[in-house]
């Protein structure tokens, strides 16, 4: 269940991500509407406004901070790349010594 709504909120990022560098809504000047198409949707976009990913340049009108999506995306990659490593030497450290296995 966690596995497919941690998809869901990906796919919804990368959504929403879509709609603003393909409409080049990447300054103010550019900015342009966005109807989220469902929760998980919304959800992202209320969270990338909150880190001032998304930000409004009018009332109803906003653009993208590539700037600020590269930080938010980088930090993403670095906390995941953290989680795979310590399950990794979790693995590790749980392996048999000298290289036995189990069964023989």
């Amino acid at each position: 269940m966690a596995t497919t709504a941690a998809a869901l909120a990906a796919r919804a990022r990368r959504e929403i991500q879509h709609h603003f560098f393909a409409a080049d809504a990447v300054r103010p000047d550019r900015a342009l509407a966005f109807d989220p198409a469902n929760s998980f949707e919304r959800r992202q976009f209320e969270r990338m406004r909150a880190r001032d990913i998304i930000r409004e340049a009018k009332p109803g009108d906003y653009w993208l901070d590539v700037v600020a999506y590269d930080v938010d995306l980088r930090a993403r990659f670095r906390r995941v790349r953290t989680a795979l490593l310590v399950v990794i030497a979790l693995l590790v450290a749980t392996m048999p010594l000298g290289g036995t296995f189990a069964g023989r």
